[in-house]
Formats: structure tokens, C-alpha cells, sequence
């Protein structure tokens, strides 16, 4: 895997930063495309949501992470960014963009669908070139070795330490193995909903009627992926049985993004009062 690119004084330019910069340019032409077919605000409306949402999302990702190891100094550590703190918080910093420039709620939620998925799909490659979040062991042969992983090389004898994985005799403690690459699998789960929510504004839904429709969708299906997914990364917190904690919320936002498509669709089909 790859630690660093290149270095400018004391700055260490890592992959993960780089594409990070890549998720935010792919967003925003993502965000611009959904924004003119819904026919909302212009390019610096598309600008300050963005911005907004990038900020609210890392200071979210960063604050859910601190609080998730009870430690407020990893608030100051390079690692460590939690996709539901970052979605939570950057919902919150878009929602008061979005009142501000008084622009449509229903309509920028949809656009944001795409737009979601598209950033995570980029993310989640540098997540892989710097060895972050990656599964358990497996026989795949797509299965890959990170010899600088995060947060350690996967050597059976962190993984059977850390995570009981299952080491097959005859393996040493200090020897690679490979492992599931879970940030590939979400890269290409999250693309694959961002052309949903393309398909679908596409055909006209988040307009009129249908608005809303696009955001239960690309935000359900997220949830869903990360909720599967999780199964089979890596993790050492799976306090509720053999649940993590990020599956107990991916079920609580399709409940309640059930819930949201109920009360529309009701309010919808309600008849106009005389």
C-alpha cells in the first residue's frame, strides 16, 4: 500500500488526502448535474452546499470517532473519519445552508443522493490505498495483503488478536495474510447507487410529487450497503451481539427513511381540503 506521495517541508501529502480532494471535485460536478435538472439555485449556491457539507462532515466524522474511543484528543489526529458522524454532521451543516439561501429542502436532498454516493465511491479508494478498513481474512482471490494497514498490517497474528479471526495452521504470527478488501466492495456498491439516483432524477423523480423520492432511495440503499458490509470488515465493536454499532444505526435510518416515505406518500394521496 501506498503511505505517502510526496512531502512538502514537514506536510505529508497521503493518497487518502489526494482523494479525498478527488471525492469532493467528483461531488460537485455530481451536485451541479442533479442541481440544473431539478432545476435549483446555481453554481455557487452548488458551491456553499459543498463547502458546507464537507465541513459539517468532517468536523461530524471526527467528533463521532472521539466519541466512539472515549478519547477527545483523536479529535486531533490525522486518522480517524466515521461515515454516519460525517453524515449526520454534514446533514446538519447543508440543512441550515440550504434554509439560508432558501433554497428547496425536498429538492437539494435529492440531488444529494447521487451526490453522497459518488464522494463515499472516491473515498473509499483512498481508504484502500493507505490499508484502512479493510475484512477479515478470506481465500478470495481477489483477497489483498496491506502490509502498512490501519490500524496494522493484517499479520495473522494481529487479526486472530484483535478481531478472533481464524488462522489456518501452520501460519506464523508475523506473516501477511489476505484479507477481504471491503473499501473495493462499498466503492463499487456506492457507484452503482449513485447511477440509481442519476437514473432516477434522470426520469423525473425529485420533482413535484416524486420529490423526496430520490433521497429514500440513494440514502436507504447506503444504509443497506454499509449494513452488509459490515459483516465482513474488521472491527472491535460489535457491542450488540455480533452487531457493530454502525449497523444498528444503518437499520434505525431505513426505519426511519420507511417511515418518511410512508408520511409522504400519505400526505400525497390525501384529499385537497375545501
Amino acid at each position: 500500500m501506498i503511505r505517502e506521495l510526496f512531502h512538502i517541508g514537514s506536510l505529508s501529502i497521503s493518497p487518502f488526502g489526494l482523494l479525498m480532494v478527488l471525492a469532493f471535485l467528483s461531488s460537485w460536478m455530481v451536485l451541479r448535474w442533479c442541481m440544473q435538472r431539478l432545476d435549483i439555485g446555481d453554481e455557487e449556491d452548488t458551491s456553499a452546499l459543498l463547502l458546507a457539507a464537507g465541513i459539517g462532515g468532517i468536523l461530524g466524522a471526527k467528533i463521532y470517532y472521539a466519541m466512539l474511543y472515549g478519547d477527545w484528543h483523536l479529535l486531533f489526529d490525522r486518522s480517524g473519519l466515521v461515515w454516519y458522524g460525517a453524515l449526520i454532521g454534514g446533514a446538519v451543516a447543508v440543512i441550515w445552508t440550504v434554509r439560508r439561501r432558501k433554497l428547496s429542502l425536498w429538492a437539494v436532498t435529492d440531488a444529494g443522493g447521487p451526490t453522497v454516493a459518488i464522494g463515499y465511491a472516491v473515498g473509499r479508494v483512498g481508504c484502500f490505498l493507505v490499508g484502512d478498513d479493510y475484512g477479515y481474512p478470506t481465500d478470495l482471490p481477489w483477497g489483498v495483503k496491506f502490509p502498512y494497514g490501519l490500524p496494522a498490517p493484517t499479520t495473522a497474528g494481529f487479526m486472530e488478536r484483535e478481531y478472533g479471526a481464524a488462522i489456518p495452521d501452520g501460519v506464523a504470527a508475523n506473516d501477511l495474510i489476505a484479507v477481504h478488501p471491503t473499501q473495493l466492495y462499498e466503492t463499487l456498491a456506492a457507484l452503482l447507487i449513485c447511477v440509481v439516483g442519476v437514473v432516477l432524477i434522470r426520469k423525473g423523480f425529485g420533482r413535484g410529487a416524486a420529490a423526496g423520492r430520490v433521497a429514500v432511495v440513494s440514502f436507504g440503499l447506503l444504509a443497506l450497503e454499509r449494513f452488509g458490509v459490515e459483516f465482513l470488515r474488521a472491527k472491535d465493536d460489535r457491542f450488540f451481539e455480533q452487531f457493530t454499532l454502525a449497523q444498528v444505526i444503518s437499520l434505525g435510518v431505513i426505519v426511519f427513511l420507511a417511515l418518511v416515505w410512508v408520511i409522504r406518500a400519505r400526505r400525497k394521496g390525501a384529499p385537497a381540503r375545501t
